[in-house]
């Protein structure tokens, strides 16, 4: 049998299901969708430039990159994982340097980020406004749901 999360372990009937943060599914999409162009920009850079750089460091900076992007998700969550994704969006825009289109590229992905960011933040906002009105409003007719 598979081992079970904490999360799993820790559930019990009738507990409400933990809210998932909007922001981090955002933000999380971005960067995996940004590692996947990592891996593509490091095969054109390959491609192009493999005269100019060792293939060994091309595609070891490239790859460390692409999985950095890839494990910057699971520390979404954390107080300093948004900032780490900001940082994130400097390194791709200046990937640039070595590949002129990625300036193009990484800016697109900065601003997707920017709005991924925004949006995610207003709509956990708006969700959690809602689940406290709802809560009041069950507190304020319980004796009318249990007849």
């Amino acid at each position: 049998m598979a081992k079970l999360t904490k999360a799993q372990r820790e559930w019990r009937p009738g507990m409400p299901k933990k809210r998932r943060s909007t922001k981090v599914m955002f933000a999380s999409t971005v960067l995996l969708l940004e590692a996947f162009v990592v891996l593509f920009g490091t095969l054109t850079v390959f491609g192009l430039r493999r005269d100019e750089f060792p293939p060994v460091l091309i595609f070891s900076v490239g790859i460390g990159l692409a999985l950095l992007y890839a494990f910057t998700c699971a520390v979404l969550t954390k107080p300093w994982g948004v900032a780490l994704g900001w940082i994130l969006q400097i390194v791709l825009i200046l990937t640039g340097i070595f590949e002129p289109a990625m300036f193009l590229v990484g800016g697109l992905f900065a601003v997707a980020w920017w709005y991924g960011i925004r949006t995610g933040i207003r709509i956990d906002r708006e969700s959690a406004q809602r689940e406290r009105e709802q809560a009041a409003w069950d507190a304020a007719h319980a004796e009318e749901q249990s007849n």
